[in-house]
């Protein structure tokens, strides 16, 4: 089987063409400035890039020059769009009634418009995305996965916050979760890579990047993650504050006069480590700074550290232990400081990892950082949500067939 997945942004759409029988991915893309100019990154294992400059008003142009260039005679890996047995899209946001990866249904449509109003920023490409390729290849099965899936047997007093409850009742404001499908794959690999079943193991998985979440993973279910109604709560991130006293935002709302829009844009796009270090939102780039000593950016990483060691531990508590920590995504994966940063004076746990090991891991695979004899195994999984939305998409559109 051959499985296209797709992730729509509100200006990109990213590709990948999945070889299920081998697991190999056979050509990757990028589509950018959707609506603003446009252009093109295709690229195949073994062959050189291939660029353009082109015209794309909106995800349908997109996607349709994408099936183009996948079965190009000069840069396609396919001869006909009818190769392509099922395609997988990511969706962010599957509220309360869809739990599960499912087949794109008119009626399925209609749930995701429904979500728009708490999923503003990653509803509509989703959407744009999902109507162009039911366009475009009607008879192909279109399959959504949905990052909130994960996070769809949390228990209630983990999931309900503590406001009037009519406003879970009739708006539906709750924890839900995202970065399911990477904590989820991570989860499960780290499994692996320890030889254990994940039935038996209590996990807390960190994916750090621009965008951060933090997940506790008990037998192989997620029952805690630190983002909630939106991408915005939790651990401090590269423009996101993450989780602070909601009577600041009032606070600053009542005395500067911003609108919700405007409070919004703070708490998103100008705070958690561009806000606090004045620097960069990019943690290399604050790293740098701290290093020649930038009391700002030194004091944005250890707001950021000290928030994924405190959720680590939150979570160990409620399941009762902790026999393995993962890190991955961006930062999780590639930048050794904030792992150690993390992990000092985290003995009492039972974490403990090999600096050397950490500072010289091998990037690209699962790798091993813990010290010898540490009670908690730490480890380096790379994260690729793109193959777990290849694996459902395959699996549930062979069921239609």
């Amino acid at each position: 089987m051959k499985v296209l997945v797709l992730n729509a942004g509100s200006s990109s759409l990213k590709y990948q063409l999945f070889n299920m029988e081998s697991g190999k991915v056979t050509a990757r893309g990028l589509c950018e400035r959707i609506g603003a100019g446009g252009a093109i990154t295709h690229k195949r294992p073994g062959a050189d890039d291939f660029s353009e400059q082109i015209d794309l008003p909106h995800h349908g142009v997109a996607l349709k020059r994408v099936l183009e260039l996948l079965t190009s005679a000069e840069y396609g890996v396919i001869k006909s769009t009818s190769e392509i047995d099922a395609i997988g899209h990511r969706v962010a946001h599957g509220g309360e009634l869809i739990k599960e990866s499912s087949i794109i249904t008119e009626s399925v449509i209609k749930h995701l418009e429904s979500l728009v109003p708490i999923n503003p920023l990653h509803g509509p490409p989703a959407i744009a995305g999902i109507k162009a390729c039911v366009e475009l290849m009607p008879s192909t099965p279109q399959v959504a996965v949905f990052d909130t899936s994960f996070y769809s047997d949390i228990e209630d007093f983990r999931y309900v916050y503590p406001i009037p409850y009519e406003f879970y009742e009739k708006d539906h404001i709750r924890r839900y979760g995202f970065h399911g499908t990477s904590h989820r794959y991570v989860s499960a690999e780290l499994a692996k890579a320890i030889g254990k079943p994940i039935e038996e193991l209590k996990i807390v998985t960190c994916h750090l990047g621009n965008g951060s979440s933090i997940t506790a993973v008990d037998g192989g279910k997620a029952i805690d993650t630190s983002m909630g109604f939106t991408p915005q709560e939790g651990i401090a991130m590269g423009t996101r504050s993450g989780s602070i006293d909601p009577s600041v935002v009032t606070y600053i709302m009542k005395t500067k006069g911003y609108t919700p829009e405007e409070m919004d844009d703070i708490l998103n796009k100008k705070s958690g480590l561009l806000g606090v270090s004045g620097i960069s939102n990019d943690c290399r780039n604050v790293y740098s700074a701290a290093l020649n000593g930038d009391h700002r950016a030194e004091l944005a990483l250890k707001i950021l550290t000290n928030g994924i060691k405190k959720h680590i531990g939150a979570y160990a508590a409620e399941m009762n232990g902790l026999d393995a920590l993962a890190f991955t995504a961006g930062i999780g994966e590639n930048q050794a400081n904030i792992r150690e940063w993390v992990c000092d004076n985290m003995d009492w746990l039972g974490i403990e990892i090999d600096k050397e090991k950490n500072e010289n891991f091998t990037r690209g695979i699962p790798f091993d950082i813990s010290a010898e004899g540490a009670r908690v195994k730490t480890w380096i999984i790379p994260t690729d949500e793109e193959y777990m939305i290849a694996i459902d998409t395959q699996r549930i559109a062979s069921k239609q067939n």
